[in-house]
């Protein structure tokens, strides 16, 4: 970047557009909060200038200090240059409406599932009453921790087996007050014994062995654990439908992400009964499956989790 370039920009909108350029000309790769350069220079101006995401356009116009400019520009450098995903640089992303802290402790959140929770998880719950809800490999705590703020009668757990996620999660739930939630430590479902619930909601690692190490750059400052699932990615996904009947009442609900790995799911499990979700945007890898469905075909299901 030269000293001309930067003592040609002069207003948020300036710097905005800039930003947006200089990423697409590197190349970047978005997928983590936001899918274009647009948006995401947007994020980190904002953010460096300390002003709210929703901020109206008439302000675009607004003139930025020289030492403004400055943090704004480092910012820039630093997506470019290391390719950390802004929601890392900025400490924070947003989900199911919510601002949740976020570093390399876990994954940014952006599962689909934020428009579950805010739509009550209906038609799949059918009109069936929670009282207690699960979140397994819980990570930052932005899905369970959603869901308690959002379904404030729900008593909801996260669950994670990395004390790291864990040590986020606590951050979070301290942050949004969030007092109908949980936090446990727990290897998939060995240390929830007792504990059953009529929703469970899962975001685990899916990410096949070959897809990890062909992830963009940005994707290496998030924990490999969270992503590599295996040859096919269900090493962990084939374990959960196998043990989720133990935590579900008898007429409970499990919803899974797999996004991907769909297709691996449909291959091994052709006579599962999954309910493949649409959402606004289309089929994004995420079912949803009757207790009673996965306690029937559950001998099948345990013949392909001891072969991981």
């Amino acid at each position: 970047m030269t000293a001309q370039a930067a003592a040609e920009l002069h207003t948020i909108i300036d710097l905005i557009r800039y930003g947006a350029s200089r990423f697409n000309a590197a190349g970047l790769t978005f997928g983590h909060s936001y899918d274009n350069a647009l948006d995401e220079a947007t994020s980190l101006v904002l953010h460096a200038l300390h002003l709210p995401p929703d901020l109206g356009p008439a302000y675009g116009q607004a003139r930025v200090l020289g030492d403004e400019k400055l943090q704004v520009l480092a910012l820039f450098e630093r997506r470019i240059a290391e390719r950390v995903p802004a929601a890392y640089l900025i400490g924070e992303a947003w989900f199911a409406g919510l601002s949740f802290k976020s570093d390399a402790r876990a994954l940014v959140p952006r599962s689909p599932i934020a428009e579950l929770i805010l739509e009550g998880f209906e038609p799949w719950l059918a009109g069936r009453e929670v009282t207690r809800a699960l979140d397994l490999c819980t990570g930052s705590g932005c899905i369970a921790i959603a869901m308690g703020h959002h379904h404030p009668n729900w008593q909801v757990d996260g669950s994670d087996i990395n004390d790291a996620a864990l040590s986020l999660a606590a951050e979070n739930k301290e942050r949004l007050l969030a007092h109908n939630v949980e936090l446990v430590k727990s290897d998939l479902f060995d240390g929830l014994a007792g504990r059953t619930y009529e929703l469970i909601v899962t975001n685990p690692p899916y990410v096949t062995n070959d897809e990890t190490d062909a992830l963009p750059r940005e994707y290496a400052h998030e924990p490999e654990l969270a992503l590599r699932a295996g040859d096919d990615g269900l090493d962990l996904v084939l374990k959960i439908l196998r043990d989720a009947p133990d935590h579900l009442t008898e007429d409970g609900l499990l919803i899974c992400e797999v996004g991907d790995s769909e297709q691996h799911v449909t291959r091994l499990l052709p006579e599962l009964g999954l309910a493949w979700i649409e959402f606004k945007v289309g089929q994004m890898g995420i079912f949803a499956v009757e207790a009673a469905e996965l306690r029937a075909h559950h001998a099948r299901i345990a013949e392909l989790a001891a072969q991981r």
